[in-house]
């Protein structure tokens, strides 16, 4: 893996986990009794970005970690997954 398809690995799972982790704990403000004016009561009364933003860095850090490990380590090559196909075609 270089630097390239590091970044792009580390973007693709950041936001992957991130789409994951929005609904989590979520109330709308017609849960919370607060609709606000001009917005839809199914949305977020408070969506907490900040706090779901440091988590999704987190725990993307350490999946980006452990896939690095795995890809560095030749755990699976590119040969493996041709092999995968293979097997799962018949």
């Amino acid at each position: 893996m270089n630097l390239t398809g590091g970044v792009v690995l580390y973007a693709v799972l950041w936001f992957l986990v991130m789409f994951v982790l929005l609904p989590i704990g979520q109330r709308s403000q017609a849960d919370m009794g607060e609709v606000v004016p001009g917005t839809p009561a199914g949305a977020p009364h408070e969506p907490a970005l900040r706090r779901k933003a440091l988590w999704t860095t987190v725990i993307t850090t350490i999946l980006w970690g452990i896939i690095a490990l795995v890809i560095f380590k030749g755990g699976i090559t590119r040969a493996d997954i041709g092999t995968w196909d293979q097997i799962l075609r018949r």
